[in-house]
This record gives C-alpha cells, structure tokens and sequence, in this order.
C-alpha cells in the first residue's frame, strides 16, 4: 500500500470514480474530506443528526467515547478538576494556555470588574411571570446584553470581541441568581467583588439582606467541579448551534443566547431535571426500584431510566466517575436524609452490577449524579440547566473564536434531500 492509497479514499458513482481526501487530527481521528463532493458529483451525503459528520476543525477539545477520555486544550479533564478552578479552566478554554500566576490574577480582576448588571437590565425582571423558566429568562437577557453593549458586538474587532468575553463570564452568574430570586419574589442580591465566582453565584442565590450569609465551603468546592466537567464536550447540539448562529456573523451576545436555547432541551441541558423527575416520580410511588428497574428492561415498554448510559460515551463518562467521588462525598459528609439520595444510590447499584445494564454500557452518566449535587446544595430543579449554561460558556465561547479565527469559515448552510410534492398547480379557492 502507497501513501497515495493512505491519504484518499475512492468513491464510485456510475461511471465516474472520484478521490475524497483523507484528514487526520492529531489524536489519530480520519475523516474524508467531502468538501468538493457535490460540485463534482452532484451527489450530497444524507446524515440526519450529522451523527457521522464533522463540522470543522477544532483545537478546542478532544473526547474519545470508547475509551471514556476527555481533555480540554490537552488537558485531562481528572487533573484539571483536581488542580485548577473554573475560572482557570475558563482561561484554558478561552486562551488555549493555562495562566501565569499574573495571567490569572488579571483575569480575575477584570470578571469582578464586570459582574454587575446596568440597573435598567432590572426591569427586565418584571415583564417575566413570576413561573417563568430561568432559561427562558437567561436567553433573554443574554441577548438583550447586545442593547446595553452596543461598542463590543463586532466579531472582527478583536478587542471588542474580548470586551464582550469578559462580560458574559462574568454578568451570567448575576443573570441567572436574579431569575432565581425574581421566581421566589425575595430582592435581588447584588455582586461582591471579593468573593470567588462560585462564593458569589451562591451568595447571590441564597442570601437575604435580613442576615448575614456564609458559603459553605463543600458546596463552594462541588460547585467548582461542576462547573468545570460542563466547561465543554466538544461538537454538541448548544455548541454547534452557537457555531452555526455566529457563522452568519452575529455578535457573540446572541450566539451565546442561542446556544442557551439549545441547551434547554431535555435531550440535551435538561437531561438533569428529567434524572431527578425520574426520582421524585419514583419516591412517589412508594421508593418501589425494582418496579421502574423492571420496566425499563422490559422490552415491550417505552419506559426509561433518565441518568443511564451516553450517546458518545461507550465504556464510561470520565466527567460522572469525577463528581460521583464529590457526590459521595458530599452526601457522607453533610450527613443528608433526603430519600430521593436513597432511591438514587439504589438506582446507582443496579446499574452497575445488572447483567441487563452492564452489557448495554447503561452506568450513571454526568446528568445523573450533578442532579443529585444540585439537589444536595439547595438549587432549585428548574435552576439545574442553567447552572449547566454557566459551566458551558467558556466552551461556547472558545468554539466561537476559533470560528471566526478559521482561514476557512463559511457561513453554515447543510443540505437537504427533498421529499415533498412535485411541482403543482394551484386550484382555485372556489374548487378546493
């Protein structure tokens, strides 16, 4: 075999016999380059979910679902949990380095110089129902951020670019603690400054003026590490849409407030509040495991356990092995009598000696066990994705600028295989 034979593959169409390149990453994945595809053929391919389709090139992160591996700019996502915090890890995402001491330092400096909102934002709050979804509410005001900032929204300005970074890292957490306060009608709790990015998001969400707050350091530290598992997962729906929406050349506000909406979804962001759901309809009904465990293995129902196996992940989600060692933790250390834990740890144990779920690879996944976290440390169900939507941002945000930094960016526009009508006339209104 030449290197010829290595480096193209030959497609055959008739007649005609073309070559596709062959392109290799730098952790040995091949992909064929179909890039010429349709102009040379008048073929295109059909990949609904564009399950076996690369969008593009990244340097951002890599994520192996066989062998359960996932690093960020190189990084093992083990050691990054164990020896850096969100912040840093955001640095990582965003510059592609880790940080200097000074790097870091200024960094900081510059979130906490940003984390309030301008106060006519606050008004926002009253058009919302008071029941209204903080997601919605999140999307919302990120995309109305693009009002307020209007001498940062051109993404060919490096400098504004990094202008409207700074602030979506640091407001987000303030947009999403004044949803939850807005949804439990006490007053909003506004930024301080000499608290770390996760002492303030809780501080914000659960404190009153009527008293003094203090963090709980277990909750600051399994906070920390959720964030940091969420920080990025590669080309998946919210990050492709933020790619999608940003590659038409819209600001980065909106990108972003795009990629929220996506995250929402129950298949996506949302599949936490589906795994505690899934508990809650358990305690329900009794705390009887064995009745949904049996429904969800027997073949003639369309019953599922939500929290079990991953579309990527065949073998195990290294970011759930992370945080069950938190979530054990944390549940052991604070001591909390909550059944839905029991029910979960029950769950936990058949999934992980079941012959049924073993052999299908349905172990507790990332959705799992950071429900169970959330619910440990007081957040709210609905506020579940949005914390998700904080620990995402730096990730969005990096496979935005590495877009626009691509020598070979094009607006996104797939193809499509039509199968409606063929050409009709139209019969008058009097006859139909």
């Amino acid at each position: 075999m030449n290197q010829a034979d290595v480096d193209v593959a030959k497609l055959i169409v008739g007649d005609q016999e073309i070559e596709l390149p062959i392109i290799e990453g730098t952790e040995q994945e091949r992909s064929l380059d179909i890039g010429k595809l349709r102009a040379t053929t008048g073929l295109v391919t059909l990949d609904d979910g564009y399950v076996n389709t690369g969008s593009t090139r990244s340097a951002v992160t890599f994520l192996d679902g066989e062998r359960g591996v996932l690093r960020y700019r190189g990084y093992g996502i083990e050691e990054l949990a164990s020896q850096c915090d969100f912040v840093e890890v955001a640095y990582l995402l965003i510059h592609g380095e880790l940080p200097s001491s000074e790097e870091l330092q200024n960094f900081r400096m510059k979130l906490r110089r940003h984390t309030m909102l301008h106060e006519d934002m606050r008004l926002f709050y009253d058009g919302f129902p008071r029941d209204a979804h903080p997601m919605a509410i999140l999307s919302s005001v990120v995309g109305a951020l693009s009002t307020f900032y209007q001498d940062s929204l051109d993404p060919h300005d490096s400098g504004q670019v990094y202008e409207s970074i700074v602030r979506l890292v640091a407001k987000l957490p303030t947009i999403a603690a004044f949803a939850h306060k807005k949804s439990v009608g006490q007053p909003f709790v506004y930024p301080r400054n000499n608290l770390t990015y996760c002492e303030n998001f809780l501080r914000m969400m659960f404190s009153v003026p009527s008293e003094e707050y203090e963090c709980d350091p277990d909750f600051v530290e399994a906070l920390n590490l959720l964030l940091i598992v969420h920080a990025d997962h590669e080309q998946n729906c919210s990050t492709s849409t933020v790619r999608m929406v940003g590659s038409s050349n819209a600001n980065l506000f909106a990108s972003i407030a795009a990629g929220i909406s996506a995250l929402w979804g129950p298949l996506h962001g949302g599949a936490n509040e589906a795994c505690v759901a899934m508990l809650e309809q358990i305690r329900q009904d009794g705390g009887n495991v064995q009745k949904y465990v049996k429904m969800a293995k027997d073949k003639n129902s369309d019953y599922r356990l939500m929290g079990f196996g991953h579309r990527v992940y065949k073998n195990f989600d290294p970011r759930a092995t992370i945080i069950k060692a938190s979530c054990d933790k944390l549940l052991k250390k604070r001591g909390i009598n909550d059944p839905i834990f029991e029910i979960a740890q029950q769950l936990e144990e058949v999934a992980l000696n079941d012959e049924y779920f073993v052999e299908r690879k349905l172990y507790p996944n990332v959705d799992f066990y950071s429900g169970i976290i959330y619910r440990a440390i007081g957040i709210p169900v609905q506020m579940f994705t949005v914390l998700f939507a904080i620990g995402r941002l730096p990730g969005w945000i990096s496979h935005w600028r590495e877009m626009h930094a691509s020598a070979t960016k094009r607006i996104c526009r797939p193809r499509q295989v039509y199968t409606g009508d063929n050409q009709r006339a139209i019969t008058p209104i009097d006859q139909r």
